[in-house]
């Protein structure tokens, strides 16, 4: 956990940065798409809808909206999601966390799983 300090009009507060992880359980999941190749323009499509307005349009959480969002936006590129497992993603982007929407209800089981083979993309970007 990490706790940093904001001084607001001479008061000091404590904000508390608490990683955001998926349960143990969601690891074990296996993404049925693994591999999919066909699967990545859908994942690509569906990322740019959803996702570059936060995370921009290379996965780097710098995209327009990231300024005003608390906590920031996550780099897709960064070796801490990347080395993620699938089901850890799946998990992530059904349940969603503020300011990040659950997507369990907008996206299909299969258009999450294709997101997570496009978002794998964005390493080597």
């Amino acid at each position: 956990m990490i706790i940093s300090f904001a001084f607001l009009s001479g008061q000091c507060v404590a904000q508390t940065k608490v990683p955001w992880q998926a349960p143990a359980t969601a690891n074990s999941s296996k993404n049925p798409l693994a591999g999919n190749a066909a699967s990545l323009a859908e994942g690509e499509r569906i990322y740019t809808r959803y996702c570059s307005p936060c995370h921009g349009t290379t996965g780097k959480g710098d995209g327009i909206a990231a300024v005003s969002l608390n906590p920031k936006p996550a780099d897709h590129t960064s070796a801490l999601i990347q080395n993620e497992t699938d089901g850890s993603l799946f998990w992530k982007l059904s349940e969603g966390r503020a300011p990040m929407p659950s997507y369990k209800a907008i996206l299909s089981d299969e258009k999450r799983w294709a997101l997570i083979n496009y978002i794998r993309t964005l390493a080597k970007k």
